[in-house]
């Protein structure tokens, strides 16, 4: 088995020893594993953090497969966080990684112990569920991203990071500011999103998958009924928006 030394190499030529032991020490957790989560989860691996946390109910569908990394056709059925550690195991077999095949919501929050990460990566996209982590991830020290939506979108350059409060272009962003207004309870702090202001129109129909994960997991918990409408969706929009979230996420870690 290579040494962590050995894995790294790279990463230590360019950031340094001193900011690779930082990252490697880094307490990290990624909520939500699927278009844009699974990519910055690697994405994160790859570059050094040692201590990960990946969260996510849903299984491995078919219609996964376009943009998921972990998503193959035999994982197809399989709980995504589970088809995600061992994929990164493979990768670092030096990581340490805690796979949560849980939802996030106010009922479950305070047993993730956020405030005990460094950093805390919002790749979800239920929207009650995604406002209450971004409240109470803002009520911590930890560095904070977020991923805005990335369905309907072709064109990667228009991918972007900014604070929250000055995303355009949005629908996401605008409906979550929407709801923080309407509720009264605002984030306590400013932090980062990925987004994209492009908004293309769907020009197929939703097609019904024979292997639903719905169908293979019964005993799932039921955050796909949360989700949002829908949407078309491409990889190289959805791994981008993953690895600049993670490229954020190592920047503020490393001190770079």
């Amino acid at each position: 088995m290579p040494e962590t030394s050995q894995l790294f190499s790279r990463t230590s030529l360019l950031l340094g020893n001193e900011a690779l032991q930082r990252l490697q020490q880094s307490r990290v957790i990624v909520f939500g594993v699927g278009g844009v989560g699974s990519w910055c989860a690697e994405s994160l691996v790859r570059s050094g953090i040692g201590h990960l946390t990946i969260v996510d109910s849903d299984c491995v569908d078919v219609s996964n497969i376009n943009r998921q990394i972990m998503a193959t056709v035999p994982n197809i059925g399989r709980p995504k966080v589970e088809a995600l550690k061992e994929r990164l195991l493979n990768i670092n077999p030096h990581l340490h990684i805690n796979a949560l095949r849980m939802v996030y919501d106010r009922t479950t929050a305070a047993e993730f112990h956020i405030e005990d990460y460094d950093a805390i990566v919002d790749a979800i996209d239920s929207l009650a569920e995604k406002a209450d982590l971004i409240r109470h991830a803002c009520r911590t020290k930890a560095c904070f991203v977020s991923s805005m939506g990335t369905a309907r979108k072709m064109d990667p350059t228009r991918l972007q990071r900014a604070e929250f409060w000055k995303v355009k272009g949005c629908p996401l962003a605008r409906a979550l500011r929407e709801r923080f207004k309407r509720e009264k309870d605002m984030p306590r702090r400013k932090f980062l999103c990925v987004f994209s202001d492009e908004v293309l129109p769907n020009r197929g129909e939703v097609s019904t998958s024979p292997h639903s994960s719905d169908a293979a997991a019964t005993d799932a918990p039921a955050w796909h009924a949360r989700k949002v409408h829908t949407n078309g969706s491409l990889s190289h929009i959805t791994a981008m928006a993953g690895l600049m979230l993670a490229g954020t996420v190592v920047q503020h870690l490393a001190d770079f």
